[in-house]
């Protein structure tokens, strides 16, 4: 069978209805629906362990900034290759899930990420290192096959919740990373957290072979034609453009607030170590509620009010930062309410974006999924490094007027919204 032609024109009219009027019913879909519990909590397992690749450097960057000589202003380096790598993966391979069998390209991506944690961890060289984080974003990018996965498996009424299920267990991964991360480097370096990362993906990658069912999208087209597709997509659809940029405000002032808080916490105004940066970290991992929460929100028809909301809460954290006593105790206390409304808030707002896009053509899914992640993800490696200068240059105060103008020029954005 081929896959129909999506001219502009196509796409520009199937972005232009509401959502609810679009029909998604995926070719596949029937043979897939209702994959029981087991799948269900497969999925989201594989996509907070895959996750959690990109994240582990996070609290890492300064000390592995000062074991590879890179100097302190290009440190953010450390984190901003991962995410550009996971970035450009976005693009390039997550739109291959429209063409080819999902659980064959995801357990290629699998096998990639082991192989990039392990010359992670024996990099000799800041420039090896830089190499081998820029292929492990690429091989992360399975997280964002199988979210697309789950969304075709269900029907559209539960869509939200399907995806939000689906996203709580990879938030829970990225929360996780950063305090799993400083403690693990407390005990066996930075390059002991990378290859235990690369030894927890062998048994996934065998139990997703064994237990992850097969779905074969039934259109064909060649690369050339998908790549060239996905530029009809992002120029042609409102919907898309704007929840991608809503998100990539967001998500860049996440990267930015968990690139620099470790800094923050590490220097002598609060002379905090790895453990107590990994207990500060574990705080973020409560925001994995605000997932199925976001989800089922979205399916009440609730998702422009719940959107400016997740948005002034970026603001409101942000503000927040902007007044921390000096003293490090009342500090930290301030900087955990600022995390926890700063994650629920970005957790929130890509939720209600993935479920609003996934409303739109079942065909296209993969690619539509490809560009709003790649966008924000870029947002986000901007984000770590533009947070890391602006520490450099101008300290704390610095970086949290950068990161509370994000937020508050997308919510400027979401004013002009109409229905």
């Amino acid at each position: 069978m081929t896959e129909r032609t999506h001219s502009p024109q196509a796409l520009a009219q199937v972005a232009a209805r509401k959502p609810a009027q679009i029909p998604a019913q995926d070719p596949v879909q029937v043979q897939l629906r209702s994959p029981g519990l087991a799948v269900s909590l497969l999925l989201a397992l594989a996509c907070g362990v895959l996750a959690a690749d990109i994240y582990y450097a996070q609290p890492l960057v300064g000390l592995i900034a000062a074991s590879l000589g890179l100097p302190a202003p290009l440190a953010g380096l450390v984190v901003t290759l991962t995410q550009l790598g996971y970035g450009l993966g976005l693009i390039l391979v997550v739109p291959l899930a429209d063409i080819f069998e999902t659980r064959r390209l995801v357990l290629t991506l699998v096998g990639l990420s082991i192989l990039a944690l392990v010359a992670t961890a024996l990099a000799p060289t800041a420039g090896a290192f830089l190499a081998a984080a820029f292929c492990t974003g690429l091989g992360a990018v399975a997280v964002q096959v199988l979210v697309p996965y789950a969304a075709h498996l269900a029907d559209e009424a539960s869509r939200g919740r399907a995806v939000g299920n689906v996203m709580a267990g990879l938030m829970l991964g990225i929360m996780l990373a950063r305090p799993l991360s400083s403690f693990l480097a407390g005990l066996a370096g930075w390059q002991g957290v990378f290859l235990l990362a690369a030894a927890a993906l062998v048994p996934l990658g065998l139990v997703l072979r064994l237990k992850l069912p097969e779905r074969r999208p039934a259109g064909r087209m060649g690369y050339g034609a998908l790549m060239r597709s996905i530029l009809s997509i992002a120029a042609t659809t409102p919907v898309l453009q704007r929840r991608a940029l809503y998100q990539a405000a967001m998500f860049g002032v996440f990267s930015l607030f968990w690139t620099v808080t470790p800094l923050l916490l590490a220097s002598p105004a609060i002379g905090l170590g790895q453990g107590g940066i990994a207990i500060f970290a574990l705080v973020g991992a409560a925001s994995v509620l605000a997932s199925p929460i976001a989800g089922r929100i979205a399916d009440r028809g609730w998702g422009r009010p719940a959107t400016r909301l997740a948005l002034l809460g970026g603001m409101a954290s942000f503000a927040l930062c902007l007044v921390l006593p000096e003293a490090p105790r009342p500090a930290i206390a301030l900087l955990i309410v600022a995390a926890l409304l700063l994650d629920f808030a970005v957790t929130t707002n890509l939720v209600l974006g993935q479920r609003e896009i996934f409303l739109l053509e079942a065909a296209i899914r993969a690619r539509l999924n490809g560009i709003y992640m790649a966008t924000f993800f870029l947002g986000g490696a901007l984000g770590s490094a533009l947070g890391v200068w602006a520490y450099a240059a101008g300290g704390w105060h610095m970086a949290a007027l950068l990161g509370l103008a994000a937020p508050t020029l997308a919510f400027l954005f979401a004013l002009s919204e109409r229905r």
